[in-house]
């Protein structure tokens, strides 16, 4: 069974830069929505060889004001001031405060970010408990009033976690009544099977969506693809016009964390914000 929804409180690390005011529409539609409160995050990181001296001063309370500006005033909103590596304080506040999501923009390009070694946001998709919304391109995003989930795009492989990953889109698309689509992408080269194994295939996966579509209650309509999943995706989620991308990571953490290499692919190439479970 699907461990229990909940967004009551949502963790926002920010950096002051145009990506996190872009988020931050994001995050008061969401915090707006659910009622949630807000944890806005700054860490002051370690020096290094080309720091300069403004970068090691915490954020002024001058700072705060101007970054949340007149919406997010309206909210609860905590702000902590932590002092280490990003990531790790990121992944830490964010599981001894138990929040439900943590909201933190990335960007699109950097084959290489995928590993433990890369980006901030990639160090926190590999380690967090709770599920971790990412969007590129935030500089461009849109203001808050035109922030809108009317199509949510939920993507599984059909792993045991895939039913805690369908049922999040469930409650995001209700919340909103959001259209709901459940996809799963065989990673295969279209031709590659005969017409009667494609079709016994695709009969067989749309039994297992079925039953997971009725394992978690979702209305949801099923789609099934072929082609490389990285890819499918996001091409899938541009052409419906998804406004919400869900997919899942893996369910526990190893040496390697918990973010495979396809989902961030996927994550970095979605033309919308993604939320990985």
């Amino acid at each position: 069974m699907a461990a229990e929804f909940r967004l009551k409180k949502i963790l926002f690390p920010v950096d002051f830069s145009e990506q996190a005011r872009g988020a931050a529409a994001y995050v008061e539609a969401l915090a707006g929505r659910f009622d949630a409160d807000i944890i806005l995050l700054y860490v002051v990181e370690p020096p290094t060889y080309d720091t300069v001296l403004s970068e090691l001063a915490p954020p002024s309370q001058e700072n705060f004001d101007k970054f949340l500006g007149r919406d997010l005033r309206l909210f609860r909103v905590e702000k902590v001031i932590e002092h280490g590596e990003a990531a790790s304080k990121i992944v830490e506040l964010a599981h001894r405060r138990g929040a439900d999501l943590i909201m933190i923009p990335t960007r699109g390009l950097g084959i290489f970010r995928r590993l433990i070694l890369g980006s901030t946001a990639a160090k926190v998709l590999h380690d967090a408990d709770c599920p971790v919304w990412t969007g590129v391109h935030m500089e461009a995003a849109p203001p808050l009033e035109a922030v809108a989930t009317r199509r949510v795009l939920c993507a599984v492989d059909l792993k045991p976690t895939s039913p805690r990953v369908l049922d999040w889109a469930n409650h995001i698309a209700a919340e909103y009544q959001a259209e709901l689509a459940l996809l799963h992408v065989l990673p295969l080269t279209p031709g590659y099977l005969n017409a009667a194994q494609d079709e016994q295939l695709r009969k067989e996966i749309r039994r297992l969506l079925d039953g997971l579509k009725q394992q978690t209650g979702s209305p949801a309509e099923v789609r099934i693809e072929e082609g490389d999943p990285d890819k499918v995706v996001a091409e899938v989620a541009r052409e419906w016009g998804a406004d919400l991308l869900v997919i899942g990571r893996r369910g526990e953490s190893g040496i390697l964390g918990r973010l495979e290499r396809t989902a961030y692919s996927i994550i970095r190439q979605s033309p919308c914000p993604v939320v990985s479970v």
